[in-house]
This record gives C-alpha cells, structure tokens and sequence, in this order.
C-alpha cells in the first residue's frame, strides 16, 4: 500500500504523512486521511503533483482554488457566482 507525505508548494512545509485517501468533499474542501483514518481538511488547495516514487503530494492553497474547482466541476453554475471569481481575479489583478 502507497502512503505519501503531503507537501505544500505555498513554503515546502510538510503538513501530513501516512496519507492513504486524498481527494475533495463536495463543497471542495480537499481532504487527505492517514492510515489510522484520522482526517484534515484545506478549504482552498489543488494537487499539483503525485509521485509515487518517493511518495509525496504536492498541493499548493490559494483562496481561488476552490471557487475555480466549484465553477469547473459544478453542472449548475450560477451568473453570480462567475462575476464573484472574476471580481477576485481583477482584485489580484491590480494588486501585481
């Protein structure tokens, strides 16, 4: 059986190990279990990379993640929900 680390991207910060289930809840929390089953949940993080080789995960957090997971994946997808994602885009935007 696979149990990878969970690296962050965001400053090389290892904030799991053990880990058997990754994955995302239904409101795109991402969450990882290790192998005693205990659980954590990141409100805003991608997978960027699993390497089985060395067993680890890079995730990166970034408050945009989840509602771009939302709009993506969501066969439901409200107008306003778009103008919000495109309001934080243009806030980071003026901020570069």
């Amino acid at each position: 059986m696979c149990e990878f680390k969970i690296i962050k991207k965001n400053d090389g910060s290892q904030i799991g190990e053990d880990i058997t289930l990754l994955g995302y809840t239904e409101n795109y929390d991402f969450l990882f279990r290790d192998i005693l089953g205990t659980g954590q949940k990141l409100d805003s993080a991608l997978i960027l990379e699993v390497n089985t080789l060395n067993q680890t995960t890079t995730i990166i957090e970034h408050p945009l993640v989840k509602d771009f997971l939302k709009i993506i994946t969501s066969n439901q997808i409200k107008k306003t929900e778009i103008d919000e994602f495109q309001k934080k885009l243009n806030e980071i935007k003026k901020s570069l």
